[in-house]
Order: C-alpha cells, then sequence, then structure tokens
C-alpha cells in the first residue's frame, strides 16, 4: 500500500488506535462521501480522526486533532435511516497535514509516525505493573468486561507500544486522554499515561464505592424512592459543586420570604417549591415547575405606580400631542379628578372607536403619558383562539400565560394602561371565542378575580386602565360593547386636518428629513390643496405620508446644489413634486336645473355634495334606479316617489303622466356605492321638479330622511356635510330640525359661511326650494 493522500473519516468521541479494531455507525453525509471515496479508489483505506467538540454537527478542518490512525474498512453493511456500519482495523499512527477552510471531503496529506524506544527496561517493568494492576482490580471487579480480551493480548508477547494502545482502547476514559495517549510517541511515556488513568479509575471506583455506602446509610423504608437524588447530591458533595436545585428552591423562599406576595399566592408557592425539590432534576416535570414558580414570583402582585394627578399636567400632554378630540380627553381628566377625589383607583375602560388614521393608537400613549404609566400594547387583530387570552392549562407541552398576563409581567405594576389594538379584528374558530374570554377581562365587577387558565389563582386586573381600538362598532359583540365606554373618533374635517399638518406633522416631517422650516414653507391655502387632491382619508396617515415625500424632493435638490437657505412649496411645484391630482371634490352645478338637486351626504373620508338626477319618458310607470344605490338608499327614493304620488294633485303633478311614464333616478360618480336614508328629501325635491318642470337653485343643497307621510327625519355627519357644502360653494343648506342639537358641532367659521333652515315637514323644503315658482294658492301647508 502506497497513497500520499486518503479521505478522512471524523468521528465523534471515539479515538482508533492501530492494531485495534472498531465497529462504527455512520450517517453524516460527509463521511459517507469519503467511505465511497476509499472504497472505489484507495483499496479502502482511510484517516479516522476524532473530532474536538462532540456537539458539532459541522465541522471544518480547524475543530478536528491533527494525530490520526490510518485504517483499513474491512467491511461495510448498510444499516436503518441510510447509514453504514464499517468493520475498520487501525494500522498505523499518521499526521495529517491540512490547511485552515479546507473541505473535509477532500484528500488531505498525511505522514506515518513511527513510535520511540528508549528503555526497553523500564517499559518492561510498566508493562508488569498494567499487567498485575488488571488482575487484581479489573478482572475481579468486570469478569465479563472487555478488559478480559486486553489481559489476553499481554500475555502474547506483544510491542510495549502495542499493549498501551490496546488498554487505552479499552479504558472507560475520556477522548481527551486517549487522544493524549494517540499523540505521545514516546512508549515509554505513554506507558505512564496508560498506568496513570488506570489508577484514575481505580481511585474514581473507589471514590463511587464509598459514595454509594455513605447514602445507603440515610435510606429508611420510606427514602427508597429517592435513592438516585442522594446519590446525586453525595457525588456533587464530594466535588465541591454544591447543591445547585437546593440552592434555586433557597432562592425562591427567599423571594416569597422578603416580599408581600397575597397569602393565597404564598400558600401556592410553598406548595409549588417542595414539589419542586421531590422531582428530579433529570426529569421533563422540573423544568416546567420552575417555569411556573418563576412565573408567579414574577408577576406584580402587590408593585402600584403613582399616577401624576396633575390635571393641568394631563391637559398639557393631551393637548400638546393630539389636536381637538375633545371628548376623549375630557374622559381622563374626568378620570383623573374622580380619583383624586375619592382615592379611589379603580380603572376605567375605554373603546375608542373610529377610521383609520384618527389617532386612536396615538391617543393611548399620550394617555399613559399624561398618567406617567407604562403601557403594554395587545394586538388582537387576527387572534381567534381562546388561549391566547387565557393561556393555556399546565398539562399541555410548552404552556404559558395569555396575552394579558404576559402583558402585566411586562408592565411590572399592577396599574398599567394596557392598549387592545384593533379589538374588532378578533374572530373565532373550533379552538374557542377570545372575545368571549375579553368579557371577563373588562367587566369592572369580574376582572379583579381574572383567572388564566396557567396561572390557575385570581389576579386582580381592577386598576389596570384598558383603551381598546376598534375601526367598525359593529363587529364587537353587544356583550364586550356593553363592558366598555364607547368614545366615537369621528373622521377629521379640512379644517381639522390643516390644524393638524400645521401645528404636528410638518414638524415630524422636518425632523425625520432634516430640513429647517426656512426650506419648507408652505400656505395653509397649499396645504389644504394636497388634502384635497391628493389625499382621500378620514385621518392623516397619508397626508403625513405625502408631505414626507415632499421633503424628499426637496433633500434631493438640496444635495444637488438646486435649494440654498429657503424653498417655498407652491402649486406647481406640488404637481411637479406629485403629480397630477389624484382626488377630487363635487363642485355645485354651474347653473340651476331642472330635475337636478343637491343632497349633502357622509363618506369615511369625510362630506360631501351628492347631485340628484331625475328625468322621465314614456314607459310603464317603472322607476330605474343606477349609480350603485345600495338597498337603504333605493328604499328611501321608492318612498320619495310613494310619497310624491300620494301628493300629486297638491303639487300639480299629472298622474296619468306618472303612470304612463318611467321615472329614471341617477346618483352621479356610478363607480362609487352609496347607502344610507339621508337622500330622502333630496329625492323627493329633484322628482318633484322634473315632473314639474321647475328648477331648484343651484346655491341650495339639503339633506334629511323622509317617511311616506312628509315627516323629515333626523341624520347623522351634520358637521362634516356643513364643511363640503361650504368647500363646493353652497350657500344655504336645509337641515332635520331635530338635528338643531348638532350645529354646535359644526365649526363657527362654516356656520357663518352657510344660512342653514331646519325643516321638520317636506312642506317647509317644498315652499323653500320653490318659493319664487309658486302661487300663493299653491302653498300645501297639510302636506
Amino acid at each position: 500500500m502506497q497513497f500520499e493522500k486518503l479521505p478522512l473519516l471524523v468521528t465523534r468521541e471515539v479515538v482508533l488506535f492501530p492494531e485495534q479494531e472498531l465497529i462504527l455507525e455512520v450517517g453524516r453525509k460527509n463521511s459517507l462521501q469519503n467511505i465511497n471515496v476509499a472504497k472505489e479508489k484507495f483499496d479502502n483505506y482511510i484517516i479516522i480522526v476524532s473530532q474536538k467538540d462532540h456537539l458539532n454537527e459541522d465541522p471544518k478542518s480547524e475543530d478536528i486533532f491533527r494525530f490520526a490512525t490510518m485504517a483499513k474498512i474491512e467491511n461495510i453493511v448498510d444499516g436503518e435511516a441510510g447509514t453504514v456500519k464499517i468493520n475498520i482495523k487501525g494500522i498505523d499512527r499518521v499526521k495529517i497535514s491540512i490547511k485552515k477552510d479546507t473541505p473535509l471531503t477532500e484528500l488531505v496529506s498525511f505522514e506515518i509516525i513511527k513510535s520511540i524506544s528508549t528503555n526497553q527496561e523500564e517499559e518492561q517493568a510498566y508493562i508488569n505493573q498494567i499487567n498485575s494492576f488488571m488482575e487484581k482490580n479489573w478482572k475481579i471487579k468486570n469478569p465479563s468486561s472487555s478488559f478480559d480480551s486486553v489481559l489476553r493480548t499481554l500475555e502474547e508477547n506483544m510491542k510495549a507500544g502495542q499493549i498501551a494502545d490496546a488498554v487505552a482502547s479499552f479504558m472507560h476514559v475520556s477522548q481527551i486522554k486517549k487522544q493524549a495517549v494517540l499523540e505521545e510517541i514516546d512508549v515509554l511515556k505513554r506507558l505512564q499515561l496508560v498506568f496513570e488513568y488506570l489508577n484514575s479509575e481505580k481511585r474514581s471506583s473507589e471514590l463511587e464505592e464509598e459514595i454509594s455506602k455513605k447514602v445507603k446509610t440515610k435510606l429508611n423504608d420510606q427514602q427508597k424512592d429517592f435513592f438516585l437524588r442522594e446519590r446525586l447530591k453525595a457525588i456533587k458533595e464530594e466535588l465541591g459543586e454544591g447543591h445547585s436545585k437546593d440552592s434555586e428552591a433557597d432562592k425562591f423562599r427567599e423571594m416569597l420570604k422578603n416580599h408581600p406576595y397575597p397569602d393565597y399566592i404564598k400558600e401556592k408557592l410553598e406548595s409549588e417549591i417542595k414539589k419542586f425539590e421531590m422531582i428530579p432534576a433529570i426529569s421533563g416535570e422540573s423544568s416546567v415547575v420552575r417555569v411556573y414558580i418563576e412565573w408567579l414570583l414574577n408577576l406584580p402582585w402587590w408593585q402600584e405606580s403613582k399616577d401624576n394627578d396633575s390635571l393641568k399636567n394631563a391637559k398639557e400632554v393631551l393637548e400638546s400631542n393630539h389636536y381637538g378630540l375633545i371628548k376623549v380627553k375630557e374622559r381622563i381628566i374626568e378620570y383623573l379628578a374622580v380619583k383624586a377625589n375619592t382615592s379611589s383607583s379603580k380603572g376605567p375602560i375605554i373603546c375608542l372607536v373610529g377610521p383609520p388614521g384618527t389617532g386612536k393608537t396615538s391617543l393611548a400613549f399620550s394617555i399613559a403619558k399624561s398618567l406617567e404609566r407604562k403601557l403594554i400594547k395587545i394586538s388582537l387583530g387576527g387572534v381567534k383562539d381562546e388561549a391566547e387570552i387565557r393561556g393555556h392549562r399546565k398539562t399541555y407541552l410548552g404552556a404559558m400565560p395569555g396575552k394579558i398576563i404576559q402583558a402585566m409581567k411586562k408592565a411590572k405594576t399592577i396599574n398599567p394602561v394596557i392598549l387592545l389594538d384593533e379589538i374588532d379584528k378578533m374572530s373565532s374558530d373550533y379552538k374557542g371565542d377570545p372575545t368571549s374570554a375579553m368579557l371577563e377581562v373588562l367587566d369592572p365587577e369580574q376582572n379583579k378575580k381574572f383567572q388564566d387558565h396557567y396561572i390557575e389563582e385570581n389576579y386582580d386586573l381592577s386598576k389596570v386602565m384598558f383603551i381598546a381600538t376598534a375601526n367598525y362598532l359593529q363587529h364587537i359583540p353587544a356583550p364586550l360593547r356593553d363592558r366598555m365606554e364607547i368614545i366615537n373618533l369621528s373622521s377629521y374635517t379640512e379644517i381639522e386636518k390643516l390644524k393638524i399638518v400645521e401645528k404636528y406633522l410638518i414638524k415630524k416631517t422636518l425632523k425625520e428629513s432634516g430640513l429647517t422650516p426656512a426650506m419648507f414653507k408652505i400656505s395653509s391655502e397649499n396645504i389644504l390643496y394636497i388634502i384635497r387632491h391628493y389625499t382621500m382619508e378620514a385621518g392623516v396617515r397619508m397626508i403625513q405620508k405625502t408631505l414626507d415625500k415632499i421633503a424628499r424632493k426637496i433633500v434631493v435638490m438640496k444635495l444637488n446644489g438646486k435649494v440654498k437657505k429657503t424653498f417655498s412649496i407652491t402649486k406647481k411645484n406640488i404637481k411637479k413634486f406629485l403629480g397630477n391630482e389624484m382626488f377630487d371634490f363635487n363642485r355645485k352645478n354651474e347653473k340651476s336645473e331642472i330635475g337636478v338637486a343637491t343632497g349633502l351626504a357622509w363618506t369615511a373620508y369625510g362630506g360631501d355634495i351628492l347631485p340628484i338626477e331625475v328625468t322621465f319618458f314614456p314607459g310603464k310607470g317603472n322607476l330605474i334606479l343606477t349609480g350603485q344605490q345600495r338597498d337603504i338608499m333605493k328604499e328611501s327614493a321608492n318612498i320619495a316617489l310613494g310619497f310624491v304620488k300620494s301628493n300629486a294633485a297638491k303639487f300639480k303633478i299629472d298622474l296619468n303622466t306618472l303612470e304612463k311614464s318611467d321615472i329614471h333616478v341617477h346618483v352621479p360618480d356610478g363607480a362609487t356605492p352609496k347607502d344610507g336614508p339621508s337622500a330622502g328629501i333630496t329625492f323627493t325635491t329633484a322628482l318633484i321638479s322634473a315632473l314639474t318642470k321647475r328648477e331648484i337653485s343651484k346655491k341650495i343643497a339639503m339633506t334629511g330622511e323622509i317617511s311616506l307621510t312628509g315627516k323629515v327625519l333626523p341624520i347623522g355627519g351634520l358637521k362634516e356635510k356643513s364643511i363640503s357644502a361650504v368647500r363646493s360653494g353652497i350657500k344655504e343648506i336645509l337641515i332635520p330640525k331635530k338635528n338643531v342639537k348638532d350645529l354646535d358641532e359644526i365649526p363657527k367659521s362654516t356656520r357663518d359661511a352657510l344660512k342653514i333652515t331646519p325643516v321638520e315637514k317636506y312642506n317647509e323644503v317644498y315652499e323653500y326650494v320653490f318659493k319664487e315658482q309658486i302661487n300663493d294658492d299653491e302653498s300645501i301647508n297639510n302636506v
């Protein structure tokens, strides 16, 4: 056999010596590949080398020893799951030569290392000592062990170096010690190492017997079940390592003693600590009990942060971060006032409902800041497992508490602000209904004794301030709604958006872009232009993104030297930065028309005017509705037509014409779905205008639901509708009389720009709209 290079077989915790045989099970990909190479190209010759760390699944060249054994594969048998079993026999000591980062699948150069014999007499003396030692100790203690074969080899006049290798291969010592024997080329020193290890094994054996005797003296009939645990303790005593588990239990008891845990928690913890001490450390249940104890100890049971009760401070913090939102701010001030007046620490449960981007989440952060409490956010969107709220029972593998208890642990106080974000986005499936689990959390009468499945003990949530947020109130189950104080956040008006931009958003944009105020000069008129034509939203998120986009454009211009110290944003460069106008609002008609009445609509993005067009033509008396009208709006149109027909004579409308005509009612912007009853009087007015050929003034808009008897019923969104009327150039609006109470919500500037006329019955609408086109005898006061 003459090879300059051979493949490697890297082993874990196995050292092969020359002239010794081993059976190895091989499963690693690289090892299997190298065995095939040895079989196909090198006549089954291979180098066996040990890796330094047996836990390393993918060793590199620097992770293996340099002394190894050249061996020959005697036999290969296929094993299970893609492994092979090989029978190998060591041949020579070798020292391999391999560079750093060389893949272990490559062939390696090697040098055969010959043993050096310096003092044969001393070597023979050590051989005699080893022989005598093994006959006295190992043969008596292990009559059936593999050391018998070693004793037989010692009688066959083997060379001293081979005897050392043979004994070392069968010794129960660590890989490091066996590797040391392999790397020792001086035969005498090798024999000395082996003899030293044998004596060390003897001392370990004697110590083990001594420990066993020590443990047995402590045992009685009731303690037999704990033999292994006591034995482990005795071993640790001999090693001077102490009792780590006992130390843990002592630490738990120390915490329990030094802190004012509730009595029922102390009792529970004492029981769990005793259980922890009884369970063997190697048992899986030991870690489960330890984790449970740590959860109970680390939860806040008495720790309470001190609120900043200053009403002035709370008001300043809320005002500095949020524009408007008066009702929410008032509620927080009321809570602080009641708390100061009664010394009650019972936390309120508030639900902020409104469209996206209206500041619900950021408001919760401001509330926590004003109170100087810790805030923890729990995102409930997509949660559909009850266990995420209540936790899993300890019997399950990997069990842990629910989101509420986890939040309390993070807060480290019993009175944090917990933000339940997107509470309307929870759903249920076969695992349970999390909304039902939230009932106990948000019920002021029950949450003092909240029970998490994992903790299994009552936990007091009564001092927590819960703030939930939602986009759609109707998506929250009624029992859950009933437990919360609902505060509606309507969409911002253009005026409010303008104030928010000027007071907050521009500052944020300047901070994030690094621009100075002089480089970002923009007038109120141009801010409104951006709001109207480049955003369509209830909140201000899109406005913030749009301002950030403009700022980025200015930064690029600045770095290119096109902007020096100042820059004014005009409509011209707005269009250059943002492109053509993306959105628009409806404007009033250019002229007064027959069959066209202007309604007022509320959308998730604010208000707008809603022209309604009516025409008729020969037909069979059908009512045709177009413009993506939904069910409620269609009903409103039918009610309006029914009212007109029943009062046709009073409106001077020919019934024969009605019966022989199809009426077509269209609401422009046909791609947008429309719904709601508030266009009732607008439908009615447009129908009368078309059928009587009377014009409707372009200056007039109206909103209100109509009944079959002509009553004008209240509507919602009056503030947004009024603002949109002014924006569109409308001068006069008709509103239901029952909505007069809502006029205070309309900005004064809007009220001053409009002539607002409340109406209670449709006859008031008719006479107001057509007053210049009807005679005194056509008055219909009884309609």
